[in-house]
């Protein structure tokens, strides 16, 4: 089975930069694609970046695109998601999550899921 942990969430001022990592552990052989998600408050989850273990191409939302960069580190089995200029709409918790379908970022192809980690965007 597979396990994953997010860290990295809290407080910063609008304009400001966090970077989240999601740590996986467990059979990660069989899943090819790890994404990270939000879920705004009333909102449904959604997609905000992807990245395939294949090739290591990326997916963004277009809501983050030019701000929010995902990357991973094999050595370590850590998916990263640094996000920069910051806005208060991207005030959510955020999630990671695994699937071993390629090249999808439909929140209905992932799981598992990690705990999701708190992050606000406000002066």
């Amino acid at each position: 089975q597979l396990q994953l942990v997010e860290s990295g969430g809290g407080l910063v001022q609008p304009g400001g930069s966090l970077r989240l990592s999601c740590a996986v552990s467990g059979l990660t052989k069989d899943y090819h694609t790890i994404g990270w998600f939000r879920q705004l408050p009333g909102k449904e989850r959604e997609g905000v970046s992807t990245i395939f273990s294949k090739d290591g191409s990326t997916w963004y939302a277009d809501s983050v695109k030019g701000r929010f960069t995902i990357s991973r580190d094999n050595a370590n089995n850590t998916v990263y998601l640094q996000m920069d200029t910051l806005e208060p709409e991207d005030t959510a918790v955020y999630y990671c999550a695994a699937t071993k379908y390629y090249y999808t970022h439909e929140v209905s192809d992932f799981g598992p899921w990690g705990q999701g980690t708190q992050v606000t965007v406000s002066s």
